[in-house]
């Protein structure tokens, strides 16, 4: 019913006739700011850091602000972990009495070695966590979030005889490790900054246009949780099974296992994701080795489908265990993450749809897309207070059109977020998403 109600108001803002002035004078403003936008995209997508070290990137982001006349605190975010520095960025622009609109974006990066060829591709190269060396690349696009914002925020502090409220502005490190925004609040983000009234959000999509936005009311993004399992065996000589208890083949049945949970457990009304995404263990051809080590991800939109997924994945993994003979004492060790993990990201549907008709008069309806839920994941739900404040994440197009447009006549998968061949196209992208921030924070703080 939700999705037919949003699917007429589409319908009925395409044929309304709308005022012009507010909307139209914002072409002209971005015209002008536009090439400066598309240098900065350039400078950070060269310059790209990984989650927990963003501190050039969240530097710029804050001097930025600054220079618009924003009020800024830097460095707002307390990890589990206390050699991370949270290089959380929060700005605040007063202007008059009304309600608080809180922009967010992210600043880090992926460990990822880019494979563009562009002539601003990232050439940077770290060490990680775990000291391997790595590149380092923005294939998640939070360069266009934040470029965007920088964006918003030039529009809105010229446009300050068109709205009255408070905006707020945050600039959110380590996204990526979906601890970013538990480590702002956990730093006294609600009670030193306004509370906003409504929280946006966007994200570039790699699946869209250029030039058009996807809006999705309720359930947008999937939960996302970390689990660690630990098969425990009894190592030997590969030439001998008998004698041992081989932790790979149990690891094998297990991973297959797995997969029975979602397909057999759990209702197909109620999507849920069950992926194994590391597996180690051995060290020679012809040892059986005492431990093999499983890394998961799980993903659902409902706490309470999480749960029961949580739970059936540690009775499959001992119950397999126990059936191969595994010793009570070496049965599996199932760890649940408590930092990398994040609730689901649900769109307020009035919310969603009031900027649905904003951006249909800003854009054309055209350009704005029913979009579908997807199983990828996202923070920006923590700063929704557990949907006490409305929040809204749209998805921003980022594809050459004709590179869409081939794909959908049956041409090769475009390049997805997280590949080191993601490469939007920046200056309709940046154009398109500063024109719909901005309509829908005028929108909400209107006179």
């Amino acid at each position: 019913m939700r999705t037919l109600i949003f699917s007429a108001i589409l319908l009925l803002t395409s044929s309304l006739a709308f005022p012009t002035g507010a909307q139209q004078s914002l072409d002209p403003l971005i015209g002008r700011e536009i090439n400066s936008l598309v240098d900065t995209y350039k400078m950070l997508h060269a310059a790209p850091e990984l989650s927990h070290r963003e501190e050039k990137t969240s530097s710029f982001f804050a001097s930025q602000l600054r220079s618009l006349g924003y009020s800024v605190i830097e460095r707002v975010g307390k990890f589990d972990r206390p050699e991370w520095i949270g290089y959380g960025v929060v700005a605040v622009m007063k202007n008059g009495e009304g309600p608080t609109v809180l922009l967010r974006t992210d600043l880090d990066a992926l460990p990822v070695s880019e494979k563009t060829d562009l002539p601003y591709a990232s050439k940077v190269r770290t060490k990680n966590d775990a000291g391997q060396e790595v590149g380092v690349m923005h294939a998640c696009g939070h360069d266009i979030h934040i470029t965007t914002m920088l964006g918003t925020a030039k529009m809105l502090s010229g446009l300050k005889d068109q709205w009255r409220g408070t905006l707020v502005l945050v600039g959110q490190p380590a996204e990526e490790t979906i601890d970013g925004a538990r480590a702002m609040i956990n730093d006294g983000f609600f009670t030193r900054f306004p509370k906003p009234d409504f929280a946006i959000a966007l994200h570039d999509s790699p699946d869209f246009a250029a030039g058009t936005v996807g809006l999705v009311p309720g359930y947008a993004l999937a939960s996302s949780t970390n689990v660690d399992i630990k098969i425990r065996g009894v190592g030997g000589h590969g030439s001998r099974p008998e004698s041992a208890k081989d932790p790979i083949v149990l690891a094998a049945q297990i991973v297959l296992g797995l997969q029975t949970i979602v397909s057999r457990e759990n209702s197909p009304l109620d999507p849920a994701v069950i992926s194994v995404g590391s597996i180690h263990g051995g060290t020679r051809y012809n040892i059986i080795p005492d431990e093999v080590n499983l890394q998961l991800t799980v993903r659902a939109y409902k706490e309470e489908v999480r749960q029961k997924l949580l739970a059936a994945i540690e009775r499959v993994t001992k119950g397999i265990a126990g059936a191969a003979g595994i010793p009570a004492e070496l049965a599996p060790i199932f760890k649940v993450s408590e930092t990398e993990v994040t609730t689901a990201t649900y769109n307020d549907p009035g919310l969603t749809e009031r900027l649905a008709a904003v951006f249909v008069k800003a854009l054309g309806q055209e350009n704005v897309i029913m979009a579908a839920p997807v199983m990828g994941s996202e923070d920006f739900g923590y700063f929704s207070l557990d949907q006490k404040i409305p929040t809204t994440m749209f998805w921003l197009g980022a594809v050459d059109p004709l590179k869409v447009k081939q794909r959908k006549d049956g041409g090769s998968a475009l390049p997805s977020l997280h590949s080191p061949l993601f490469a939007p196209v920046p200056e309709p992208t940046l154009r398109t998403g500063v024109k719909a921030m901005t309509s829908a924070v005028l929108e909400l703080l209107k006179k």
